[in-house]
């Protein structure tokens, strides 16, 4: 860490304090941050679809009562993970490049799935339904930009292991 900047150790001293460590001390609990994360996530995204695509102004303002709550649960996430995926590579040693570069990997396999299953979709939906395609085409690929910028932070809170407990 002689290389680090003032940057790199406010950095790194935010991503590993320990003072919100209850929220995400046990498996359970960094699996039930994910799972509201995930579901904030969805409630933004449909909150912005709505937006988008209707003339109604309410899902703006429920976008803006979301973000706060997916703010934090994104902060819980990072710090249950160190700053895996947030802090810059010479901040981390061996193990946890090698833990981001497998996070990596499993959440590139996990989002080619969901994109093979959203491109499959798309088509049956064109196909069997009596729907257009175009009118998918924006918010499946942004779903699916979504999903792929965040899949690494998801897949890391889940593999994350608890702490040795003290004796």
């Amino acid at each position: 860490m002689t290389t680090a900047t003032k940057y790199d150790r406010r950095m790194y001293a935010i991503m590993n304090d320990r003072a919100a460590a209850p929220m995400y001390a046990t498996a359970t609990r960094r699996r039930a941050v994910i799972g509201a994360h995930l579901l904030l996530t969805v409630a933004g995204f449909a909150a912005w679809a709505t937006t988008i695509f209707s003339d109604a102004r309410w899902p703006l303002f429920a976008m803006l009562a979301v973000l706060p709550l997916w703010m934090v649960a994104t902060g819980v996430i990072n710090g249950a993970t160190r700053g895996l995926l947030e802090l810059r590579t010479r901040m981390l040693d061996e193990r946890q490049l090698a833990e981001r570069d497998r996070v990596h990997a499993v959440a590139h396999r996990i989002t080619g799935a969901l994109l093979l299953l959203g491109a499959v979709g798309v088509g049956a939906a064109g196909w069997f339904g009596d729907v257009r395609a175009e009118g998918l085409a924006v918010p499946v690929l942004f779903a699916a930009l979504t999903v792929h910028l965040l899949m690494p932070l998801w897949v890391a809170g889940l593999r994350i292991q608890d702490d040795p407990a003290e004796d």
